[in-house]
């Protein structure tokens, strides 16, 4: 169940006004298994949104629902982080198990990216930056994601990405009917794996142990289809879908795009590396590639600046994103592009 943002098409009351000491305003979404509904916190004063089961579930189905969402609640609920959406408070009260969180006003990512919106590569980068940290400061707390994905990736105000559904989350506290194992393999949930396949690990798509990096790798896969408008892989068919994740490479997004600068390209295919040992080994690499990358089209933009307002030749206004850092490499910090290039060939 997906948290969804407030639309036009949206219900005008919900069927309840109270879970919880939360008072509920209004639904802003429904799913297969429950609904989202907008709250009011009268202690706190703030609104809140509420994710709540549905009272149509099977026993079955609640106890395996029940037991995502309190994953959800212990593996976010355990962060703090600008680009992680904030747990505030989680129960069961007779037949309802709700949890209660940050209210999001924006839209997905996966609903931008189906509309046809494009970003332009720095705004890539950008969002993939804070999700990288986002993802650093979740795996030094021992919580890996499992999950990431477009509909997983909450855009807000500014362009500000928000990591949230943490229901298959691995955490030390986790809640599972399986005995808890720090390599714990994905495995054949009701008769669904576990994690949304597109953007599976391959090792996940493999059925093997996951670590932090398959949450790279789905990063990776995230950045591909923001820069190409494209999934790596794609079929309708699942088995041949997991093959291609484990066996196949997909061509280069510069290669898709000549738009796409090559370093960043070079960044998405190393984060989707078949073998993890072959990938950033911790988020944090990934996000400081990017880093240099900024830093140095910041400078590239500034030289043309100076280039125009000196009377200097000036760098065309269609320059390509890879042709500018060549510019930089060539005219300013050739040393810095030198170690970025180093760095990941690594």
């Amino acid at each position: 169940m997906k948290l969804s943002s407030a639309s036009a098409d949206a219900p005008a009351g919900p069927a309840i006004n109270r879970i919880g000491r939360f008072h509920i305003l209004r639904e802003l979404g429904r799913g297969t298994v429950g609904a989202v509904y907008l709250g009011h916190d009268p202690i706190i004063d703030r609104s809140v949104a509420i994710k709540a089961f549905s009272a149509q579930l099977t026993p079955g189905e609640k106890k395996q629902h029940e037991q995502q969402f309190i994953n959800e609640a212990r593996a976010a609920g355990r962060l703090s982080h600008p680009n992680i959406v904030t747990i505030f408070d989680a129960s069961s009260e007779g037949d309802t198990t709700y949890i209660a969180m940050e209210y999001l006003q924006g839209r997905e990512l996966s609903k931008l990216l189906d509309h046809g919106n494009r970003f332009e590569p720095d705004m890539v980068v950008s969002i993939i930056w804070k999700i990288a940290d986002a993802l650093q400061y979740a795996h030094k707390n021992d919580v890996v994601h499992r999950d990431i994905k477009p509909a997983n990736i909450f855009i807000v105000a500014d362009n500000q990405p928000k990591v949230v559904d943490f229901g298959i989350a691995r955490a030390p506290n986790r809640v599972s009917d399986q005995p808890a194992n720090a390599g714990q393999p994905y495995t054949l949930f009701h008769n669904n794996i576990m994690g949304t396949p597109n953007y599976m690990s391959p090792e996940q798509a493999l059925g093997r142990p996951v670590d932090s990096r398959t949450d790279i790798y789905s990063l990776g896969a995230v950045m591909y289809e923001m820069l190409t408008g494209r999934k790596p892989f794609k079929s309708h068919d699942t088995a041949q879908l997991l093959q291609m994740i484990a066996h196949k490479t997909p061509p280069e997004p510069h290669k898709i795009d000549a738009s796409v600068p090559v370093i960043l390209s070079q960044i998405a295919m190393k984060a989707m590396s078949k073998r993890p040992e072959k990938r950033y080994q911790h988020a944090e690499e990934m996000a400081a590639d990017i880093k240099r990358y900024l830093s140095m089209q910041k400078r590239s933009r500034r030289l043309r600046r100076e280039m125009s307002i000196t009377g200097q030749q000036e760098a065309p206004a269609a320059l390509p994103y890879h042709r500018g850092l060549f510019w930089i490499g060539c005219l300013a910090t050739a040393g810095t592009l030198v170690m970025a290039g180093i760095k990941l060939m690594h």
